[in-house]
């Protein structure tokens, strides 16, 4: 949804623009684009394979711009240490990347046999292979139930602790199989593994508390009349941003210019498969 993105922003030449999920600098070229001459981009990634990217499609505009490795819940220390007191524009792209998914050796999708990792940011000491080999049984249904929405989340927590037992689980291949054991090959639209996989992808990162943390810094950053933009890609991500969204508003801080959520075009989901559970959402300071 990049030209919704742009012109959701609403940027004008000289503006300061903070991409709190830089990824592979995708937007980030085009908020420089349209904000020069005199406009600066601040861009956040936890990944640093991601700032990498980042930086060599960037490259021409090195001057105009600032990669930082960090998490977006620390926006405000970065912030200060760059001398921003207010921001023009912000962006918000969460969860996880295309890039991530496709990277064999991360561990984030079952799509390829790799170790259970699903760190973003590799100096994480907590991995999927903990959550998964060590955390207790009643702690993994939890998990697995609130940010997987799973309905079977205690048997397939039951199934992991029993399988531990006799040998570790290594490698999401492994994970994979002993979920739809657990669920007995449910077929579905979806493979029975995604939710699982999800729910501990976002604990490892601890992705629902930094959005909540992060998007309310990023509101109070913003300038009167500038805009923030979200975009999400599961119910638990745009869940928060709905009710952030609309918290500020009741205070009067911010108005909600998506009443409802701009989905994909049907163009967009056919050529960009990913596309078909964004949602963006964007609001206005005050």
């Amino acid at each position: 949804m990049l030209d919704e993105v742009i012109s959701s922003l609403n940027l004008r030449p000289g503006y300061t623009v903070l991409d709190a999920t830089v990824g592979g600098g995708g937007h980030a070229i085009e908020i420089i684009k349209k904000i020069c001459p005199g406009g600066r981009l601040i861009g956040i990634d936890a990944d640093v394979a991601a700032l990498a990217r980042a930086g060599e499609t960037l490259q021409s505009f090195a001057g105009s711009c600032r990669l930082i490795h960090d998490n977006f819940r620390n926006l405000d220390v970065i912030l200060d240490a760059e001398g921003v007191q207010k921001l023009d524009a912000c962006l918000l792209d969460v969860g996880i990347s295309s890039f991530q998914i496709n990277d064999g050796d991360r561990g984030f999708s079952f799509q390829h046999d790799a170790k259970l990792d699903m760190r973003m940011d590799l100096g994480l000491e907590r991995s999927a292979w903990d959550v998964v080999n060590r955390y207790k049984e009643e702690d993994l249904a939890e998990l697995i139930r609130n940010y997987g929405e799973e309905r079977f989340a205690r048997r397939v927590a039951r199934y992991i602790v029993n399988e531990r037992r006799e040998k570790t689980i290594d490698t999401t291949e492994q994970l994979r199989l002993l979920i739809h054991k657990a669920l007995r090959l449910r077929r579905g639209r979806i493979d029975p593994a995604t939710r699982t996989f999800q729910a501990i992808r976002i604990e490892v990162n601890d992705e629902l508390r930094a959005l909540e943390e992060g998007l309310k810094k990023a509101v109070e950053h913003l300038a009167p009349c500038r805009r923030i933009v979200v975009l999400s890609f599961h119910s638990l991500e745009d869940r928060i941003v709905k009710n952030t969204f609309k918290a500020y508003a009741a205070r009067g801080d911010l108005k909600i210019i998506t009443k409802k959520p701009q989905v994909a075009s049907d163009r967009e989901r056919v050529s960009n498969p990913r596309s078909r559970s964004a949602k963006l959402r964007v609001a206005e300071r005050i």
